[in-house]
């Protein structure tokens, strides 16, 4: 059973490969940003704006959820359940359902902002909400956050003080969990960016799929060992926290 699954998922990979090398001058084409830019400016667009978007929309769930997950279980931890459902809520609620959702709000959006493709960090930060919130919570599960928070309040520091000296250096691993996890998810996101008019890595690819078959295919599979290796980070985090508390 495993070397049948070791095989369906290794067959689409090698596919992959040996289509993008049909043409020799694509992956160096596609290592070489300038000329990429300018044999392919929408490619590199979606390129830039992509990245641009995983890191803003990871910063800005960050600064969001991680004071919000810590307050509840300080302050509030009546309203843990509840915080837990709105945040999983994205994840139960298809794309398209969302997007129909957010059509009316990116209105004003693009009324206020313009139509930047940046603004989709905004849905793109209600995207990751479930993902994230689970990383996040099960790393101040393992640690006694109250304790931690009283004793350094008791010696005199403030609640920002406690937060980026006290907290976060106990939920390192989460927090990383939780922004690999966000830069993986934005940078496969199709669906809305689509919808919205919006123009990302995935909806670039998909253009350049009609006019430069070999490109969408090496950039595919770029975008697919990135997400790969993001994923592989996140396991070696998870087994180096499991092994420190074994060894604690």
């Amino acid at each position: 059973m495993l070397i049948v699954l070791g095989v369906f998922f290794v067959l689409p990979f090698v596919a992959m490969v040996e289509f993008s090398t049909r043409d020799s001058q694509t992956w160096p084409l596609l290592v070489d940003w300038p000329a990429l830019s300018e044999r392919y400016p929408a490619l590199a667009e979606g390129i830039t704006n992509s990245l641009l978007q995983a890191a803003l929309t990871a910063l800005l769930m960050l600064v969001l959820l991680v004071p919000t997950a810590v307050w509840v279980r300080l302050r509030l931890p009546r309203l843990r359940r509840l915080v837990e459902f709105i945040c999983l809520l994205p994840l139960t609620i298809p794309a398209i359902v969302l997007v129909v959702g957010l059509a009316p709000v990116y209105a004003w959006v693009t009324y206020f902002l313009g139509g930047s493709s940046l603004t989709l960090v905004f849905a793109y930060t209600v995207l990751v909400l479930p993902y994230a919130y689970r990383a996040i919570d099960a790393g101040l599960s393992a640690i006694d956050v109250k304790t931690l928070a009283e004793a350094a309040r008791s010696l005199g520091a403030g609640w920002g003080t406690v937060m980026w000296r006290v907290v976060l250096p106990n939920i390192r691993s989460a927090v990383l969990s939780a922004a690999f996890l966000t830069v993986a998810l934005v940078l496969g996101e199709f669906t809305i960016a689509s919808l919205l008019n919006r123009t990302n890595l995935q909806v670039a690819i998909n253009f350049l799929g009609k006019s430069s078959a070999t490109m969408s295919v090496a950039v595919s599979l770029t975008s697919l060992l990135l997400a790969f290796v993001l994923l592989l980070l996140l396991s070696l985090l998870g087994g180096r926290r499991r092994t420190s508390k074994e060894s604690s």
